[in-house]
């Protein structure tokens, strides 16, 4: 399990605010390009978060078991990220 990261939570609290501002845009009836840019803009981010708690699970999670020498353990976990991209890649 990793620890907190507070830029990665004031990240997501930006990016919850985004969410937000498209809803109002929409509900406002503003003009689709300007929506889909805000859209755009939220998917980055969320990469950004993606990329971030992928490289602190290969150094936490991942490094835990290689250190730990438990091949089931190091199994489990690159099983999990094989799973998890193959659901949505």
């Amino acid at each position: 399990m990793m620890h907190p990261d507070p830029k990665l939570r004031s990240r997501l609290s930006r990016i919850e605010g985004q969410v937000r501002g498209v809803a109002r845009m929409i509900e406002d009836e503003r003009y689709c390009i300007d929506i889909l840019n805000q859209i755009q803009a939220i998917k980055s981010a969320l990469k950004k978060v993606e990329q971030q708690l992928l490289k602190e699970h290969a150094a936490h999670c991942v490094a835990h078991a290689i250190d730990n020498g438990d091949i089931e353990d190091q199994h489990r976990k690159f099983g999990e990220l094989v799973e998890l991209f193959g659901k949505y890649g």
